[in-house]
């Protein structure tokens, strides 16, 4: 797509970014055939080509994205250095879905549609105007309706100290092993039978097969490590489950922000952040994947209502605020981490532990899981959140 620097093309909509949320989102929009007269740009300077992330959910019917997902598990594990727990899911499967066969499917369908124009491009300036939205580019200059935003800036949530800020960090390595070693049927959720070194460390293990797995070394707290210290993490992890020989098919290394910070007060008539940067993922786990699913299809609903106000949109449930307890005691205390996870899963019913970190159940369920946690640290939270 080429232009002359002179003409600037108008659209209805126009996404920044095309990570999951915007994805979901304009897939759900073609869905509900209630936009097939607008005009829909998706910008981003990746093209969404290679297999970059994992992401898994667990849900008790099937789901709009069945068809791209990879494998699922009934049966999840955890552990700490103390104990080790089975845990069966039903109702609940736990789901996966690579990146790159999320990408392939969503932009295969939207292909088919000439209202919606992806472009492979830099976004390099945002300016909101009374009757629209202005968007530059390395190469174009575009305006449109309404713009939402997924480009996630960091200094936004990280130059305050109101609201901590940890990261959910950590290097993956799926790995293919000379044995048949592995348990297919069930998923490692959390082992925190790893150092914890004054953190909240533990692996994380989705086997594919036998002799195939993604292993996780997964870390919530505010620093990031060497790439080494991973690795040799894995690596040594490997070798206790009896794992020698094996290779290393794939890499995979992220950091998602953990974080109460309002991203949507950055909301404003015409402008709407999304995704990690409108605060979708959910702070307390890091897990993206159901929240923008619910997110989107909640926004597509939105975006038929009269006279549209996109900082209307957002609404604060009480599930942030019990994020926010759990994130001030690991920001403080980072070493806690493996304790109160521990505690909830130890005797903890699973299917209500997925229930409520989907923010599904109501007050006395949110009881039955909080009363399983430590309750001096939340104690202290909560008068430190509530007096601050």
């Amino acid at each position: 797509m080429s232009m002359n620097s002179s003409q600037i093309k108008h659209f209805d909509y126009i996404f920044t970014g095309t990570g999951l949320a915007s994805l979901m989102t304009v897939y759900k929009m073609k869905q509900s055939g209630k936009f097939t007269d607008k005009s829909i740009l998706l910008l981003d300077q990746d093209s969404k080509k290679s297999n970059d992330r994992t992401w898994c959910f667990w849900e008790k019917e099937e789901s709009v994205w069945k068809s791209v997902i990879s494998k699922k598990w009934d049966l999840a594990l955890f552990a700490n250095e103390n104990f080790k727990r089975d845990l069966a899911l039903k109702p609940y499967q736990y789901n996966q879905i690579r990146g790159i066969d999320f990408y392939d499917f969503v932009f295969k369908t939207l292909s088919e549609y000439s209202n919606i124009t992806f472009s492979n491009e830099k976004v390099t300036d945002i300016n909101e105007l009374e009757t629209h939205v202005y968007v530059g580019t390395e190469e174009n200059r575009y305006t449109g309706n309404y713009l939402f935003n997924s480009i996630y800036i960091k200094a936004f949530a990280e130059s305050q100290t109101k609201y901590p800020v940890l990261q959910q960090h950590f290097i993956g390595w799926f790995v293919k092993t000379e044995t048949a070693i592995l348990n297919p049927e069930q998923a490692t959720f959390m082992d925190f039978s790893v150092e914890q070194k004054g953190n909240t460390r533990f692996m994380y293990v989705l086997p594919i097969s036998t002799t195939e797995a993604l292993v996780e070394y997964t870390l919530f707290s505010e620093k990031l490590l060497p790439k080494e210290e991973y690795e040799t993490e894995i690596q040594s992890y490997l070798n206790k489950l009896g794992i020698d020989q094996f290779e290393i098919l794939e890499k995979e290394q992220g950091s998602i922000p953990m974080t109460c910070y309002p991203f949507w007060k950055k909301n404003t008539k015409r402008v709407l952040n999304i995704g990690t940067a409108g605060g979708w993922t959910k702070a307390s786990t890091g897990y993206t994947f159901k929240n923008s699913d619910k997110k989107s299809s909640e926004l597509v609903d939105f975006l038929q209502s009269e006279n549209l106000k996109m900082s209307a949109f957002h609404k604060t449930s009480r599930f942030w605020f019990y994020d926010l307890l759990l994130l001030d005691i690991l920001y403080r205390h980072n070493e806690l981490g493996s304790s109160i996870f521990s505690s909830l899963f130890k005797n903890g019913n699973p299917a209500l532990i997925f229930k409520f970190l989907d923010e599904e159940t109501n007050l006395i369920e949110d009881l039955q899981v909080i009363l399983k946690c430590p309750k001096l640290p939340f104690i202290k939270s909560l008068f430190r959140v509530l007096f601050r």
